[in-house]
């Protein structure tokens, strides 16, 4: 972590005393919430009939209209998804819900991302082919596939695409694109995830099938789309998007049903594998525990077996699956360990950190955890990171390379800026204003890094790149107590839009030790006399009797006591 800490307040000049007042919460908790935009009890209401409707999202009718057709006219539908988090829960809505709905006919495929790449490209258009499918319907991925939907189109193959990336100025040809960031568009909700694009686009299914009777007709129970609300809480947590109101509501109602234990059985057993408790599940739980042991199949194998593990009906099966996911995500972590070294190694030795921006390669580097790698370096280095690796067999030459932002830089933008300036220098990209991947030729690494470093220089202020720790302030001594974390669990969910609140401040450190395999650091310290228990991930011993910490408030549950952890994000010597 940090050597020294840069911090910035927020919200000390925000009114705040009529909110506390309202909510009948600590002057330092309506402070937080006034620093995030709420100004009344009423912003903070996540029912689920608040949730923006659909009928501003550009081509969710037209999609709706095709699959209908599918539906009644008993066509052969093949979802195709992209190898995250994010894709596995949208094709596993999507396909369990058409079965619900008496889709007789419908399967899944995900592009291994070793052999064909993200998208639809036309190789994996080739592979869908031998299914016959009538329909394709892509999930988190698609809005760029210009050529794999012309090779579709040219086999008699409709597609529809569901897709929240940024779109190209050329869109491909398809049947219907359902997409919240189509140029244009007024939908009120641009930063949903994939999965709840195909959320949104399935509810205006159910509803044009219920419209003709098709219910009744067929004998059916028409599905409650809430019983999938713990998907869409899932890709959206683990999507790391925007947390604003309307995805504050999908994640908080899956929450709420998961900790009633209305759950599917393999989001149940990957979250016991997690050690996890459904009861107190929390958001945080979902990205940092839940997330990545369904990520990690895309990562080192085959993103299918986390599909089949949230398909799963019975919770015998799907812990079994969720058993292998696990085993997968402890090798990610040891593959993971190994590169994040090798990274700090080559940026120390060959490359000038103080760059607006770095670009890390290195041949021997796993391609599914470079992503991890890139953040983890953006949390040290305080710049936006690109880490690349070779594209192996399929394109000899090739590198992909996965990019983590900063605050303050559009990263997608960036990437747009070398690929205009510099024609041919990039292959492909896409992605959000905080990730992003594209491809370039391994010859081009040192051309690309210059360009990039160029393009982040025209976009950002010096203090983007400073790692400034932004806090919500001092809390004073009384206020450090569980009763405090309780409530900030009780208002969440929070994530990116809608931060957990961190607040910083000086203590005097009793105690440390290694945990975790040495890569923890368990602290003791203390304020004006109180003593705190504290848990500092990822970070080595501190030299110092005096030291300043950023943190947020923590319930630390062992057997049935609950008491304060201070989880540190940032700490210095004082």
């Amino acid at each position: 972590m940090d050597r020294s800490l840069i911090i910035e307040e927020r919200g000390q000049n925000i009114s705040h005393v009529e909110l506390s007042e309202e909510l009948a919460v600590p002057p330092f908790f309506a402070r937080v919430l006034a620093a995030r935009g709420v100004s009344s009890k009423n912003e903070l209401d996540l029912s689920l009939n608040l949730l923006t409707g659909p009928k501003r999202l550009p081509g969710v009718d037209q999609a709706a209209s095709r699959l209908v057709r599918a539906i009644n006219s008993g066509e052969r539908i093949l979802v195709i998804g992209d190898f995250d988090a994010d894709g596995a829960t949208a094709s596993a809505l999507v396909v369990s819900l058409l079965t619900e709905m008496g889709v007789a006919d419908v399967d899944y495929l995900v592009p291994n991302r070793f052999d064909f790449g993200y998208g639809l490209t036309p190789e994996i258009v080739a592979v869908a082919a031998k299914r016959e499918p009538a329909l394709i319907i892509t999930v988190d991925n698609g809005v760029s596939s210009v050529e794999g939907v012309q090779v579709a189109n040219e086999l008699g193959i409709d597609v529809v695409i569901t897709d929240h990336h940024l779109p190209p100025k050329d869109l491909p040809k398809a049947t219907a694109i359902v997409n919240p960031n189509l140029q244009e568009t007024t939908f009120e909700s641009p930063f949903l995830a994939g999965v709840g694009v195909a959320y949104y686009l399935m509810a205006v299914v159910r509803a044009t099938l219920r419209a003709e009777s098709y219910f009744e007709s067929h004998n059916l129970s028409e599905p409650n789309l809430a019983d999938w609300l713990d998907l869409v809480a899932l890709g959206t947590v683990a999507d790391v998007v925007p947390l604003d109101r309307n995805n504050r509501i999908l994640v908080y109602q899956g929450l709420r049903r998961i900790r009633l234990g209305h759950v599917r059985p393999g989001m149940q057993a990957l979250i016991e594998i997690a050690d996890r408790r459904l009861e107190t599940l929390s958001a945080q739980d979902l990205g940092f525990a839940v997330g990545p042991r369904l990520n990690a199949a895309g990562r080192l194998d085959d993103i299918g077996l986390g599909i089949q593990c949230l398909l799963a009906r019975d919770l015998e099966s799907a812990r079994s699956m969720a058993v292998a996911l696990d085993e997968l995500n402890k090798a990610r972590r040891a593959i993971e360990d190994e590169m994040n070294v090798e990274a700090k190694v080559l940026i120390s030795e060959s490359i000038d950190s103080d760059a607006p921006a770095l670009c890390v390669y290195d041949a021997s580097w796993h391609q599914g955890v470079v992503g991890i790698v890139a953040g983890r370096m953006r949390e040290r280095f305080h710049r936006p990171v690109i880490a690349f690796a070779d594209s192996g067999d399929i394109a000899p030459g090739e590198i992909k390379g996965s990019a983590r932002s900063v605050p303050g830089l559009h990263i997608r933008d960036a990437l747009d800026d070398v690929a205009t300036r510099f024609p041919g220098l990039v292959d492909k990209f896409g992605g959000h204003a905080m990730a992003a991947g594209l491809t370039i030729r391994r010859i081009h690494l040192d051309r690309f890094r210059k360009a990039f470093a160029e393009a982040v220089a025209g976009r950002v202020e010096p203090r983007d790149l400073a790692g400034i720790v932004v806090s919500d302030g001092v809390l004073a001594v009384e206020d450090l107590n569980v009763d405090n974390a309780r409530l900030i669990e009780e208002y969440g969910p929070w994530g990116q839009g809608f931060d957990e609140p961190v607040f910083h401040g000086e203590f005097e450190l009793i105690s440390q030790r290694m945990v975790g395999q040495g890569k923890h650091l368990k602290l003791i310290v203390k304020q004006q006399g109180k003593v705190v228990d504290a848990i500092a991930f990822n970070q080595q011993t501190i030299n110092s009797d005096r030291i300043t910490m950023a943190y947020k408030l923590q319930v630390n549950r062992y057997l049935d006591n609950e008491t304060l952890q201070l989880l540190v994000e940032h700490v210095a010597p004082s």
